[in-house]
């Protein structure tokens, strides 16, 4: 039986056969998130990746593979995303001092989209705010930071969407967002995760500030149509 924490070596594949198996297109070895609300899939066994690849690229032409680089066929660029996955074990002690609002209207969850597309573009997708509670930080009525939850499992919940404008930069607004997220995940008696890049060395920071650790590497596939 495989121990709780060794789920995070599969996180893709186990929020699809838990908490988000609404959203899981299965194939054999394999499940992939419905592409309109995240571009993320996982394999158990590669061996028919390059089949199952080539199916969902026809349904999502730029998308990820989290875990063991898989086999793609021709027509397909590859490229290794290698990020540091993090977990928190206890609760941040920091102050929140900011209007934290959560992000629950058609409105704000545009304003959340145009938001990450403008500061990381390409991993937020029409109905990624659905698959669970994302929260931000306004300034002149307009969404300058937020953060909330991804990919979730029974007993893990991953944060993302970590960003600032880049008017609104080094104002402590995303350990804020971060500290209320992480508040709220640990009240569901769920441990909180993320992964971030590792050449991100300023998020590295901030996480670490916070009481991540780093829990292990792990590769985000890219994978385009050429």
């Amino acid at each position: 039986m495989i121990l709780e924490e060794d789920k995070l070596d599969f996180p893709v594949w186990y929020s699809l056969e838990e908490t988000h198996e609404p959203f899981c297109f299965s194939y054999e070895g394999a499940k992939f998130y419905d592409p309109s609300y995240c571009p993320f899939g996982s394999f158990m066994s590669n061996e028919k990746s390059e089949f199952v690849i080539h199916k969902y690229s026809k349904l999502c032409p730029d998308f990820y593979v989290v875990g063991d680089r898989p086999h793609c066929s021709d027509g397909l660029r590859i490229k290794n995303n290698i990020c540091n996955q993090m977990i928190l074990k206890r609760p941040a002690t920091i102050k929140v001092a900011e209007r934290i609002v959560e992000l629950s209207n058609a409105e704000q969850k545009q304003e959340l989209i145009d938001l990450v597309n403008l500061v990381q573009p390409g991993f937020i997708k029409e109905k990624t705010p659905s698959l669970g509670t994302y929260f931000g930080v306004y300034k002149n009525n307009s969404l300058v930071a937020s953060a909330g939850e991804r990919m979730k499992m029974d007993h893990f919940t991953e944060i993302s969407a970590v960003v600032t404008h880049p008017k609104y930069v080094r104002n402590g607004y995303a350990k804020q967002l971060l500290k209320h997220l992480i508040d709220r995940i640990f009240m569901q008696n769920k441990t909180p995760y993320l992964h971030v890049s590792e050449t991100n060395l300023s998020a590295l920071k901030l996480y670490r500030q916070l009481g991540f650790t780093i829990r292990r590497k792990i590769s985000f596939w890219h994978i385009v149509k050429s």
